[in-house]
């Protein structure tokens, strides 16, 4: 296995980006991190997805990981949605050839699933793992209107996500994991936390349009992530289908079910090449 880094300036950002690449590559999947993750948090993911001959090309979003600027917070969806072209367009530039897909969790599958919807694109196939489209809890009202305030006026300021560690997984090495991550972290603006609720409504409003193959994963135990709004997105849709794991948590790939969903993934990408 080759592991290589590289850079790019976008949206005057400068972007870390990796990728792992197998002694013989059938195919390509990109991919997207969750909210105050980072692209090295998937170790296992990738693991998998190499020794199936699948490179991996991934990236630190807007506030994220070793990418500049401030952590937690984005210019606005626009923007997102422009790295993942540059990021296509880099992997093509790596693969030429190589059939493409997106793979997002949670945050990251709010966004492969809006790009895949808003998007003209030649992708064989998208992922969405616990994709964020609705919270599985109630933000306090004052939070709500205090965020649409600040939207407005002073949209960098970031506040906590309140996010319980305990609710990552049921796997206590891989919770302690994350608490000691030191690039983790719990920072969000309205650019992120509205606009993520806000582009997820409007994903399962607008599922029907889908044109690219789809496969969806989520646990019906996710506490952060509702799994019942991706029920809704597939329901809306004839070309993606669900999967729900009995008594997962938000991170699938990082849970004790780990081996079954991965081997899922796997099956149903190669079922697309």
């Amino acid at each position: 296995m080759i592991h290589k880094e590289f850079e790019f300036c976008l949206h005057k950002t400068n972007f870390y980006g990796q990728y792992w690449q197998p002694k013989e590559t059938k195919a390509v999947v990109i991919l997207l991190h969750g909210m105050g993750g980072h692209s090295s948090r998937y170790a296992y993911v990738i693991e998998k997805f190499i020794a199936s001959d699948f490179a991996i090309v991934s990236y630190d979003n807007f506030g994220h990981g070793k990418t500049s600027g401030k952590r937690g917070h984005n210019p606005n969806f626009k923007a997102l949605l422009d790295v993942i072209d540059k990021v296509i367009e880099i992997s093509i530039n790596l693969y030429p050839n190589k059939p493409i897909f997106l793979y997002g969790h949670s945050m990251g599958g709010n966004l492969v699933i809006n790009y895949s919807l808003r998007k003209e694109n030649n992708l064989n196939g998208v992922v969405a793992t616990s994709p964020f489209l609705k919270l599985a809890f109630q933000p306090p009202k004052w939070k709500m209107a205090l965020g649409k305030v600040l939207q407005k006026i002073a949209p960098f300021i970031t506040l906590k996500n309140k996010l319980n560690p305990s609710h990552v997984s049921r796997d206590l090495k891989e919770i302690n994991k994350y608490m000691s991550d030191s690039l983790a972290h719990n920072k969000i603006s309205p650019n992120y936390s509205l606009v993520m609720i806000e582009t997820g409504e409007w994903a399962i409003k607008n599922a029907h349009t889908l044109n690219v193959p789809m496969f969806v994963v989520h646990g019906d135990k996710d506490k952060i992530i509702d799994h019942k709004a991706s029920f809704d997105f597939t329901e809306n849709t004839n070309i993606a289908s669900l999967k729900l794991y009995k008594n997962g948590y938000h991170e699938l790939h990082n849970d004790l079910c780990k081996d079954i969903v991965l081997d899922d993934v796997v099956n149903w990408l190669e079922s697309k090449l």
